[in-house]
C-alpha cells in the first residue's frame, strides 16, 4: 500500500477563488442570503450541502482551511477555531458530560493541564493524570465512565513520545476515544493513521509559523465535526470560538510551506542536539538514539520531515537558566519568549512559563527540572553560527 504523505495531500488540493484566483477568495461576510426561505430552514437543520448560514457556523474561507487540514491529517473533516485552547476545550466538552472521566498524560501543555485539573471540576468531570509512557498505568486508570484518553504526540515540554497505536487499542477496548494534540509534530506524524479519533492543534505554532495570529484546529470524522457545528448542541457552534476568515486565508497560504519549514526546523534542532552531546550538556531530543522513545517515534514518522524543531537543555537551576536565556537574547540567538514554531529561535524556562500552571510537586513527579530551557529552534541558515553563540553564552554563565 502506498505510504501516506501529508505534504502531497496538501499539494493535491484543488482550491481556487470564484474568479479563477490562485488563492481561494476571502469571504468576510458574517451572514449569507438565501434565494428561497425553504433552503434557509434546511440549512438550520443541517440538511443542505454548500450553503452557508452564519459565519459562527461555517464560512467559506474557514472551510477551505479546514479541508486542507483534513487532507493533511488524513481525516474526513476538520473545524478551525480561534485558538488551540478552544480546539481542545470544545473537543473535550463535546465528548464528555457531567459524571464522565478522562485519562490524561501528566506531561502536557500547562493550559491543558489547568483546564483538566481546575476548570472541569465545575462540570463534575474527573481527570486522572498518568505517565503516558507507562501503558499499564493507562490501563489501570481506565474506568467504566472513561470517555477519552488525552495525550500529545510529543509531550510539552519533556518531549516524551506517545505510543499512539497502543493507546488507541486501550481507548477503543474501553469504548473511549483517543484525543491527541499534534501541535509539535505536524507532517512528521499523522495520528489518525494510528487510531487516534480526534486530532487537535494550536495552529499558532508550526502550522502558521509566523506568530502573527492565534488559531486552532480539530480534525476528525465528518460525524464528529458535524456534531461540533450542530446549531442545537454543538460545542463549537454554541461556545462560538470562530476564526476570523482573513486569518484562515493567511494560514492556508502558510500551510503550503509547512513541509519546507519542518525540514529546516528539524535539521537545525538535530545539529544542535549533536553538538550539545559533544559538549556534555544535559539535553533532550527525540531525534537521537539516546532518547528512550527514539525508535517509537521512527516507527510512526512520515518520511522526510525530520525529528522536529523542539529541543530542551537542563541548566540545573532556574537562576542559571534565566541568566543563559538573557545572554542568548543579547547575543541574537533568538528571543526569550513563549510559544514555538517561529522562524526565529524562541526559548523559555518551562517550569516558570508555559508549564507554570502545573504545581511544582507535579513538575518534579514528571521529571521536569527547574532549570529546563525549552528551545523552539528557528529556520537559521547558518546553524553552526547559532551554536557557537549558544556555547559562548553557556560558558560565560558556567565560568
Amino acid at each position: 500500500m502506498k505510504k501516506f504523505d501529508p505534504a502531497n495531500a496538501i499539494q493535491d488540493l484543488h482550491q481556487f477563488g470564484e474568479f479563477g484566483d490562485v488563492n481561494p477568495s476571502v469571504t468576510d461576510s458574517a451572514t449569507y442570503t438565501f434565494l428561497e426561505a425553504r433552503t434557509m430552514t434546511d440549512t438550520f437543520q443541517g440538511e443542505t450541502e454548500g450553503c452557508y448560514l452564519y459565519s459562527r457556523h461555517w464560512n467559506p474561507s474557514n472551510k477551505y482551511l479546514a479541508d486542507a487540514l483534513a487532507a493533511m491529517e488524513n481525516t474526513e473533516a476538520a473545524w478551525v477555531t480561534a485558538s488551540g485552547m478552544s480546539a481542545i476545550t470544545c473537543t473535550i466538552l463535546q465528548i464528555c458530560n457531567s459524571g464522565d472521566h478522562i485519562v490524561s498524560s501528566m506531561t502536557t501543555y500547562g493550559g491543558t493541564f489547568a483546564f483538566f485539573e481546575n476548570y472541569l471540576k465545575k462540570f463534575n468531570i474527573a481527570v486522572t493524570f498518568v505517565n503516558i509512557s507507562n501503558l499499564d498505568s493507562v490501563k489501570k486508570a481506565m474506568r467504566p465512565n472513561t470517555k477519552l484518553i488525552y495525550t500529545e504526540t510529543m509531550t510539552n515540554p519533556l518531549l516524551q513520545i506517545s505510543n499512539l497505536p497502543e493507546l488507541a487499542k486501550i481507548a477503543h477496548a474501553n469504548n473511549a476515544k483517543l484525543v491527541c494534540d499534534n501541535t509539535f509534530t505536524p507532517l512528521m506524524v499523522t495520528p489518525h493513521n494510528f487510531g487516534v479519533d480526534v486530532v487537535v492543534y494550536s495552529m499558532t505554532k508550526f502550522v502558521n509559523g509566523k506568530n502573527d495570529c492565534v488559531a486552532g484546529a480539530i480534525c476528525s470524522t465528518t460525524d464528529f465535526i458535524n456534531s461540533l457545528a450542530d446549531v442545537n448542541c454543538g460545542t463549537a457552534m454554541l461556545l462560538g470560538p470562530v476564526l476570523d476568515p482573513k486569518l484562515s486565508s493567511s494560514i492556508l497560504k502558510n500551510l503550503h510551506t509547512l513541509h519546507i519549514r519542518m525540514m529546516q526546523h528539524g535539521k537545525n534542532a538535530l545539529y544542535l542536539a549533536e553538538r550539545f552531546k559533544e559538549l556534555g550538556i544535559k539535553f533532550n531530543y527525540p531525534g537521537l538514539p539516546e532518547h528512550p522513545d527514539h525508535e517509537l517515534l521512527k516507527s510512526m514518522m512520515n518520511n522526510g520531515y525530520g525529528f522536529g524543531g523542539m529541543i530542551a537543555i537542563d541548566m540545573g537551576t532556574a537562576e542559571k537558566a534565566n541568566a543563559i536565556m538573557e545572554k542568548m537574547q543579547d547575543a541574537d540567538v533568538g528571543y526569550l519568549a513563549v510559544s514555538l514554531g517561529y522562524f526565529k529561535t524562541l526559548f523559555s524556562n518551562s517550569g516558570k512559563s508555559t508549564s507554570s500552571e502545573v504545581p511544582e510537586e507535579i513538575q518534579r513527579e514528571m521529571g521536569m527540572s527547574e532549570g529546563l530551557i525549552r528551545f523552539s529552534v528557528g529556520l537559521d541558515m547558518n546553524i553552526e553560527r547559532t551554536f557557537d553563540k549558544i556555547k559562548d553564552c553557556i560558558y560565560k554563565i558556567k565560568n
